[in-house]
């Protein structure tokens, strides 16, 4: 994933993997989702990051689980 979206570091976080430049981890966005919050609530909670940044996230996301999916 692009490392200007992204990065882990040993030193923020425990090296968990955040949105670049924050200490927001990218699995606090996929917990947002899996639960009953909506990517608005997300966005509130977390105003450093822009929209745009996130939905690259998802959708950087979404194209690795594709690329990586087996062929049926």
């Amino acid at each position: 994933m692009d490392s200007a979206l992204v990065k882990r570091d040993p030193e923020i976080m425990s090296g968990a993997l955040c949105f670049t430049g924050t200490r927001v981890p990218v699995k606090n966005l996929f917990d947002y989702l899996e639960g009953s919050s909506s990517l608005e609530d997300f966005l509130e909670d977390f105003p450093a990051l822009s929209r745009e940044r996130v939905v690259a996230v998802l959708e950087a996301a979404r194209e690795r689980l594709a690329a990586d999916a087996p062929a049926a």
